[in-house]
């Protein structure tokens, strides 16, 4: 493909470890039903915390992937 068209879809992904779990969980579950994930940009970063301390993240995520012919 000389040049490729690329589709973009916003996931949010959720942990109670990291924001890079939530990031890793996002991105794998969607390479289970989209061919071609290039790329990803991390949009929003939120949690929410019980008795002052974090208890769950969820980060918002834009995944890339190439529309085939």
């Amino acid at each position: 493909m000389k040049d490729p068209v690329y589709k973009l879809i916003e996931l949010t992904g959720t942990s109670t470890t990291s924001i890079e779990a939530a990031v890793e969980m996002a991105i794998h579950r969607a390479h289970k039903t989209i061919k071609n994930l290039a790329w990803f940009q991390v949009v929003e970063t939120r949690g929410n915390l019980i008795k002052g301390k974090i208890h769950h993240w969820q980060v918002t995520v834009k995944v890339g992937f190439a529309v085939e012919d």
